[in-house]
């Protein structure tokens, strides 16, 4: 019989106790319980295109990535990599010392984290941040230091002030997530100006979250931080597959970087899944090829369902904000007579048959986000209209 420890210590490493189940478990399995549509996680309801499915199954059937791939991912994916980089950014890597393929984006944050902070580190983060953040900067023992994303004039601003003064001599890292989830927030030049000239001047790191590169709404497109002056050196970049061609489950990845940066993130990258997702990858290096008019219809479509769902919350009462990049709605429901995020999501399955995700989850500051929740839009557009008729209900 196994014997119980006597010891009061807990089971749990202290860094990861104040993280329990994420909220997306939670409200997914409650989806599940109430037969409710699932607006809340953010992944899409119909796969990618077929070309690139079966890119996969032939991958498969041809033996390709059926065993280890090399560990800094397959060369095929990381040619394509770059010259996806090249096209659409002017920007310039090595296949061969500055990519590193990784298990989605949520492993290539991880191990950046990692391989690039020491305990007592400081970073910075905007807040509301994806809840990885928060868990990998604890994991790696760093300090993470909030700066939060307001609202102002139908969006969410970041005060450049306030980003200023959060820098001290402790501070390693910033973490920049643009497009932003959950606010749907895309950083202007004048702020990615701003963020590069203070990463210069304190000789700070970054790290960016790009994986809804391709979910920019404004014709401009995506900024890359590390297109900016001084930030190709030290700027740590991760792009996903997943969010671009509607294969979450793959979990393909990627970091681009300076080849001391990768050499550092690959250290501590092969520690966690070592390879993944092998013919998958070769699929995915299929997909980044695909031209440019798959890009433009996918942003397109996106676009539609973005203004279906805020039209209908609208409707049913919400203050809405509407995303400039990104597949997800952050609303506000004060006009609805309510202020916290948390029940309102729980009794929302109840009282209209959807499930949404309190922002308030993303914030240090919980007080700071306790009245706005987040809608995805990337589902069908018959589910979305069906989620719009039944929301009407709260406004009656």
């Amino acid at each position: 019989m196994a014997r119980m420890t006597s010891s009061a210590r807990p089971l749990l490493n202290r860094r990861l106790a104040e993280f329990g189940t994420t909220i997306f478990a939670e409200m997914s399995a409650l989806a599940v319980r109430t037969g409710s549509i699932n607006l809340g996680q953010g992944f899409p309801d119909t796969d990618g295109p077929e070309e690139i499915r079966e890119a996969a199954v032939r991958a498969l059937r041809e033996g390709r990535g059926n065993q280890y791939p090399p560990g800094p991912g397959i060369p095929e994916l990381r040619t394509a990599i770059t010259a996806h980089q090249l096209r659409r950014y002017g920007l310039s890597y090595d296949p061969d010392t500055e990519v590193l393929v990784t298990a989605g984006a949520t492993e290539a944050i991880a191990a950046a984290l990692l391989a690039l902070l020491e305990p007592g580190d400081e970073v910075i983060a905007f807040e509301p941040y994806y809840d990885s953040y928060a868990a990998c900067i604890a994991m790696a023992g760093g300090t993470r230091v909030p700066v939060t994303l307001r609202a102002h004039e139908g969006g969410f601003r970041l005060d450049l002030d306030e980003l200023r003064d959060a820098v001290t001599d402790r501070t390693r890292l910033l973490l920049i997530n643009t497009p932003h989830n959950p606010t749907g927030t895309v950083l202007t030049r004048e702020e990615l100006t701003a963020i590069a000239e203070l990463a210069v001047e304190r000789d700070l790191l970054v790290v960016t979250d790009e994986v809804y590169e391709h979910l920019v709404f404004d014709e401009a497109g995506h900024l890359p931080l590390a297109t900016f002056p001084g930030m190709r050196e030290r700027t740590v970049s991760i792009g996903s597959a997943g969010k671009t061609f509607s294969f979450t489950g793959w979990k393909v990845g990627w970091v681009t970087a300076a080849e001391g940066l990768v050499a550092a993130v690959r250290s501590a990258k092969q520690f966690l899944t070592y390879v993944a997702s092998g013919p998958f990858q070769y699929a995915v290096a299929e997909a980044l090829a695909l031209p440019d008019s798959y890009f433009s219809a996918f942003r397109e479509d996106m676009l539609a369902k973005r203004d279906l769902l805020a039209a209908g919350l609208t409707e049913a009462g919400f203050q809405v904000f509407r995303p400039a990049g990104t597949y997800f709605i952050t609303t506000d429901i004060r006009p609805l007579g309510e202020s916290d995020g948390f029940a309102f999501c729980r009794a929302l399955p109840d009282r209209a048959g959807v499930v949404a995700i309190p922002n308030a989850v993303f914030y240090d500051h919980r007080e700071a986000g306790a009245p706005y929740v987040r809608f995805a839009f990337c589902k069908q557009t018959a589910v979305l209209e069906e989620a719009v008729r039944r929301l009407k209900a709260l406004a009656g």
